[in-house]
Parts: structure tokens; sequence; C-alpha cells
């Protein structure tokens, strides 16, 4: 995507959001935006298909939170008070009449649930050009960290994720879980669902926490790295086939190391 323009296309999805008992957002016409330096989209809808009677100009805009945001609103309802800069519209004539949402499970704060026709969609829409395969395998692959051999399967499950290094999917019962301590981080996926983590039990300054995760109950579309964990290529060591994969710089290295 461009990184100096917002760049938006038409979607035939019927989408929903809900706030508590309000169907906010009712659209067979939304649009899918993507702002300048953001990886992935979100959804505007014709003014005509929200509960504008809901919104109020913001008492505080965040002025900053969106290229190209010209109002921000404020969500009321009356069942979970009032929600902060939830709403907001674009500068320029193309988008003139669109309203955009957060999404509470992206950054806490907007709609808590939304759909495509009948599925509950998390975090973000998804982006009509990336895509998952979940593979099956019997590529040998193996996993160290700081030279302790922590995985070894002959079934792995590969992931492939558009822009995004190869996961590595390993079996429960090939990974040496009494080595990691099961952690309180969740995250969700729009493509795979919520992700529950693993820390390296004891490990050096050197070992980010959080390096092990898992897909518990994945959505369709993963549904073959079920009761299987992987790792970040960025943190640990991995050989396949007996060849070390060199450690990829992704979004998540900088994470990683924070």
């Amino acid at each position: 995507m461009p990184a100096d323009a917002i760049t938006w296309e038409p979607s035939e999805r019927w989408v929903r959001g809900k706030k508590g008992r309000f169907t906010v957002v009712d659209s067979r016409r939304p649009i899918l935006v993507w702002e300048p330096g953001k990886v992935v989209p979100l959804y505007a809808f014709p003014r005509e298909d929200v509960r504008t009677d809901l919104l109020r100009p913001a008492a505080e805009p965040d002025t900053g939170a969106h290229c190209g945001a010209t109002v921000f609103y404020d969500l009321v309802a009356d069942d979970d008070g009032t929600v902060p800069n939830a709403a907001w519209t674009f500068s320029g004539d193309e988008l003139a009449g669109y309203i955009a949402f957060e999404w509470s499970q992206d950054v806490e704060r907007g709609l808590d649930h939304w759909y495509e026709e009948d599925e509950e969609i998390f975090v973000h829409p998804r982006d009509p050009y990336k895509r998952i395969d979940a593979l099956r395998s019997t590529r040998h692959v193996r996993v160290e960290i700081d030279g302790t051999l922590v995985a070894d399967t002959h079934h792995p499950v590969l992931l492939f994720e558009t822009r995004l290094p190869i996961r590595y999917y390993i079996p429960r019962e090939d990974v040496r879980l009494d080595l990691f301590t099961h952690t309180d981080l969740r995250t969700g996926c729009p493509y795979k669902g919520t992700a529950e983590y693993w820390s390296l039990t004891g490990a050096g300054d050197g070992v980010p926490a959080n390096l092990a995760w898992s897909y518990p109950d994945p959505l369709p579309a993963a549904a073959a790295v079920a009761r299987h964990i992987t790792f970040y290529n960025e943190a640990v060591d991995i050989i396949v086939d007996g060849r070390r994969l060199e450690r990829p710089l992704t979004d998540f290295t900088q994470q990683l190391k924070a």
C-alpha cells in the first residue's frame, strides 16, 4: 500500500458492528480503507448505514490517531456509557459521507463485536490481499534456544501467511513443554483465532518472554494447527531438514527486544 496516501475499495460483504445491545452499523456497502503506514485495513460505512443518533462530536478529539481524519465522534450507549473517539470521518471528496469505527479488540475502544455476513470477525477486517495456508508436512523440524533442543518433529504443520515468514507448528507431544511456563498473554488474529503463550522457564536476558504460542481453538482456515505449538523464528534457531534457517527481520523483531 502507498506510504503517503489513503487507499480504499468497495466491499460486497454484509458488515455489522455492535456495542452492548446496540447494532451501531448495519451495511451491505462498506468500503475497506488502508491508511498510510498501516498494514491492515479498516472498514468505513455510508452515513445512512450508521446509528448517527448514538454519536456526538468528540469532547477531546484524538486528532493524531488517524491520517486524514477530520471530525471525531464519541459513542454514547446507555448500557456502557460514553466511548471517546469511537468513530471519525475522513477528509476529501472521495470519502465524504463515510464514517469509520475503532475496534475495541484492537485499540481497547470502539465497537465490541463485528460480523461479516453471519460470522463474527476479530481484531480488524480480513485483508482481501492476504491469505494463510496451513499445510501438513513430513519435514524434519528442530527448534533450539541457546543451544538447547526444545522441539523435534517429523510431523509439523507449516503455516504460510502473506508477508510473514513460515511458522513451523509442532505437535505438543514433540515439544519439551517441561522447559516452559504458560503465561497470561492472549492475542487475537482475524485469520487464526485467539493465541495462548509460553515463556522459557528461567531464561536469560537474551531470550524474550512469550516466544512460543498456540491456537487451542483455531478458526476454520487454520484448523490444522490445533494442538500444535510454534515459535518466533526471529528469536529461536529453527533447523529444517538439517539446514539452520536465518532469523528473519520482521515487525516482531523489535517487539521481542522490548
